[in-house]
Formats: C-alpha cells, structure tokens, sequence
C-alpha cells in the first residue's frame, strides 16, 4: 500500500509540475502577443496623427524624449523603435481590430480575445523586425512566422534561416513518399527534408573524403541538427549492421521525434548515381527488421549528394518500395546570379597579378601570396585608426535593430 501511495504521489507531482510549466508558457505567449499588439497600437496612433496633422518625423524623436523622461523605468521606447512601431502598423494595417483615435478608450483586442492566434502576436517583438528588414515577400515572412512559432527559434536561429533561405529549399527533395508512406506521414516526411543542404559551416579543402564530411557534421553536430531542422535526434555515425556474416555501415543515423521514425543518410561525393538508392533500401530493410519497434513508422532513407540530376533521380526511385528522399548539398551559400558574374575567376586573379608584379612574379600563386601575408606585422596607431573609421563607417549602412524585447 505505501509503495502505491509513493507511485500515485509522484503522479500527482508530475501532473502539477506540467500544469505550471503550461501555465508559464501562456503567461509568456500573453505577454508576448500584448506586448506586440502595443507596439502596432502605438505605431497605428503615431501614423494616424502625422497623417491628419500632417506632422513631419519630427514628431517621433521628441516623443521618445519625453516618454524616456515622464516613464523613465519603461524600456523600448526609443526613438529608433518607435519608427519600428510606425513601420510594423503600415506593414499589417489588419494586424488587430482598428486602433481607437485619441481620446478614445483603448479596447482592441485579438479575435475571441484570445492572445497569439495572429502570426505577428505568435512571435516575439524582436523577431518580427527582423523579418520586416530582411524578408520583402509577404508570403515567405508568414511561413518564417509559423514556422519560428512551431520550432521556437531563437532569433539568431531565424536569421540563419532566413540567410540560407529555408522556405525556397524546404519540402524540395526528390522522394518516393506519396507512394510509401500514407497522405498525412508522407506530407509531414516532405516537408521535413530540404533541397540544397548548407553545410556552410565546415572548412573542408577539396578534394575530400566521405568520412571527412561525416567527422565534419558530427564535429559540428548542433549547427548540422539545426540545418536538418527540428525533431532529428543524432542516433550514430557509422553505425555497424550485421548482415549474413558482413559488416555494413550507415554514414548517420538519426530517429525523428515527430515522424517517429528512423532516418538514414547516406553522403556520397560528387554527382548522384541510380545504384545509391539500392544501397539505402538494403539500409533501410534492415534497420526496419532490426531497430524498428512495432510503433516507429517505417525507416525513411535520405541520400546526400554534391549534385543531382531530379530526372535521374526520379526514375531511380521507381519501383523502390521503401521512402527515400534525394537531395544535394552546398558546402559553402551560392552567390547570387549578378554577384558570380561580376566577380573574378582565380584564374584572371592570377593573370592580373602576374600583369601588374612583372614577368618574376607571374607563377606567384594566390595560396602562396596569403602566406606572404602571416609576416605582415601589425598595423600601426595611425593606419589602426584609419581602419577603424572605415569599420565605423559601414557600421553606419547596416539596418538598426530592435534594441527591445529579444
């Protein structure tokens, strides 16, 4: 009987320990999505009182003088994000119900009264400016929306999503899924997989090796978890299967906590070839029969390439009765179209070099060139300070962020 009074109280312990951890995340949401609807509420006033008094700017920076003097314990009211709060209520006009005139009382609230069922209440102030001055695409900002809401991405996390543009590369593989896997599991697996991967985070000097790339993502395993996305969980590297008296082995091994399923990548050199995908169905028959529990959905297997042909790729797949996905990877982000052509070759780097330094120093490498330069010693006060401006100035081009609410 004490031992059943023991096991029912830690239910109980349990049970009150998740309420308050739900309660806290809708306080948070709460504050969140009030704090938010404010700032659109103030930037909607601000907006409808230089419209009708056709005031000019000037009104904001001495408006934020005097809230900083009459309130001065509140914070995010500088001048800079009260212009941020004027620009959010012009980029969602239909945000909130319609901010009242002054003199009004102040009633808005969220549809059903309910905080957080807008995107833009969803997220935290700091985040939603910055997709105001890096995301331009109404569309694209909603699904980074919905997507840091789902994910809980930091806003350092967004930014590198945003960087490396993860809603143009997600859900673009080439798989099988619609015919391996049932409507919902399949959409879901989709959605899960990326085309290219960006493994700009490695420092890898052609040419490689495959164990290389795989001692690289598994060195770097946390920025490697973040780019395949939310829910893997690193299972091993080279991972030893048992077959007929054979040792074969997986590159990695990972289950995915909302497919409630095993995945196996396989990361090849170079451009993709049809006989991978018979390689990873072996893979995946026998992590199906031997990890597999009765409840895991069935193994995916994702195969990684530097290139890929999606005609070769999808006939490749025809007839394979287990889901498997084929994508690429990038090592480093690709320039935009503009960028690659304007751009030197090293080719005409070193020509150039060789034109200007005189026929002597014509078989001077750029490799060799930038070990001349470890000798350089360091700059002097003077020459410091001129480079100091220079980094100042730039400084002065790159777009102000929030300083509120992180």
């Amino acid at each position: 009987m004490k031992h059943d009074n023991m096991q029912r109280y830690g239910e109980l312990l349990a049970d009150v320990k998740s309420r308050i951890r739900q309660a806290q995340t809708r306080a948070m949401l709460a504050v969140n999505a009030e704090l938010v609807r404010l700032y659109w509420d103030i930037g909607c006033l601000i907006a409808h009182i230089q419209q009708q008094e056709k005031w000019g700017a000037g009104v904001i920076p001495r408006l934020a003088r005097d809230l900083q003097n009459e309130l001065p314990e509140m914070k995010g009211f500088s001048e800079r994000n009260i212009k941020l709060m004027v620009q959010f209520s012009r980029e969602y006009p239909d945000a909130f119900p319609a901010t009242p005139l002054i003199g009004q009382p102040v009633v808005a609230q969220l549809p059903n009264g309910e905080p957080g069922q807008l995107p833009v209440a969803q997220i935290p102030w700091a985040h939603n400016v910055l997709l105001m001055q890096r995301v331009k695409d109404k569309s694209a900002r909603l699904w980074y929306m919905q997507s840091t809401f789902k994910n809980g991405w930091s806003r350092n996390t967004l930014a590198l999503m945003i960087d490396t543009g993860t809603h143009q590369r997600q859900g673009q593989a080439v798989t099988n899924f619609d015919q391996c896997l049932p409507a919902p599991q399949s959409d879901l697996a989709r959605q899960t997989l990326k085309d290219p991967y960006i493994f700009d985070f490695l420092t890898l000097e052609k040419p490689f090796h495959e164990r290389e790339l795989e001692a690289g993502l598994v060195h770097h395993l946390e920025k490697f978890l973040i780019e395949l996305g939310q829910g893997f969980a690193f299972v091993g590297r080279q991972y030893r299967l048992d077959v007929a008296d054979e040792d074969y082995c997986i590159d990695l091994l990972f289950y995915h906590l909302r497919l409630r399923a095993f995945v196996v990548i396989d990361l090849k050199m170079g451009a993709f070839k049809p006989e991978y995908a018979g390689k990873l169905n072996f893979y995946c028959n026998v992590v199906n029969d031997r990890l597999r529990h009765e409840t895991d959905a069935p193994t995916i297997g994702l195969i990684l390439c530097q290139t890929k042909d999606n005609v070769l790729a999808e006939y490749s797949l025809i007839g394979i009765e287990k889901p498997i996905g084929i994508s690429s990877y990038q090592l480093t982000r690709s320039l935009p179209a503009s960028l690659q052509s304007a751009l030197p070759t090293v080719d005409q780097i070193e020509a150039e070099l060789g034109r200007d330094l005189g026929e002597d120093a014509k078989n001077i490498k750029v490799s060799e060139l930038n070990q001349a330069l470890d000798g350089v010693p360091p700059l002097g006060k003077e020459e410091a300070g001129t480079f100091g401006r220079d980094v100042d100035a730039a400084r002065k081009e790159i777009p102000p962020e929030s300083d509120s609410w992180d």
